[in-house]
């Protein structure tokens, strides 16, 4: 179908169950590496290395987060231009009302009688015609930047720590403690998005968060 207006775009990008995700993942990466880090051997080398490794490991994976999204933008608009030019080129309405049921979620086309495909399909034919190849718009980039934004900066509690604090030993400490939280705030985020048990959510991200990062040590990641 025809996409929304573009300046949708950056809150689709921003969507809250998405940033949730994206955090959880990045706290896991950044937890993997204060992680590994022996708070008791651990010298000023060994702290800035930790560092610019988590850091690194971030800016990639947002940057990497950013550029899924523009992908994902060019196929959906893609898709709608195919659906338009589906509708147009059918040769009779059962074909056309197929081509906009496909266009939609199943949900949204289980709930539109033949009568609302045909006006859907009569406001199409009345649209101009599409571009030839799906194309990004300035609101799209903006939404990217936001995206790795998001993922680059979420996880900056947990390194902060070590950034301000010289024994190292406590900047985990504190470090650690920060991540929890975090954890537990994605969780219980997740859960009321989901609707599902926030608290339970929550404490279980917690717990899934800490086997991820033991599994990811222990296989040398």
């Amino acid at each position: 179908m025809p996409e929304a207006p573009a300046q949708r775009s950056t809150w689709r990008a921003l969507a809250p169950i998405d940033r949730i995700s994206e955090a959880l993942f990045g706290l896991i990466m950044v937890l993997t590496f204060t992680g590994s880090l022996s708070a008791a051997e651990a010298g000023h080398a060994e702290v800035r290395t930790m560092l610019i490794g988590s850091l690194g490991c971030n800016f990639a994976w947002g940057l990497i987060d950013a550029i899924f999204y523009l992908m994902a933008r060019l196929s959906e608009r893609a898709q709608g231009i195919g659906t338009l030019l589906a509708v147009r080129a059918a040769s009779d309405a059962e074909t056309a009302r197929r081509a906009i049921a496909e266009g939609v979620t199943p949900m949204l086309a289980s709930l539109m009688p033949p009568a609302a495909l045909d006006g859907v399909r009569e406001r199409i034919v009345k649209l101009p015609d599409p571009a030839e190849h799906p194309r990004l718009e300035g609101a799209d980039w903006l939404a990217a930047l936001g995206c790795f934004l998001w993922v680059f900066v979420c996880t900056f509690p947990v390194i902060l720590p070590f950034v301000f604090m010289h024994d190292a030993m406590r900047a985990l400490r504190v470090s650690n403690a920060i991540a929890i939280v975090l954890l537990f705030v994605t969780g219980y985020g997740f859960g009321r998005q989901s609707r599902m048990h926030p608290w339970v959510t929550g404490l279980a991200m917690v717990v899934v968060g800490a086997v991820l990062v033991a599994i990811t040590i222990a296989l040398g990641g």
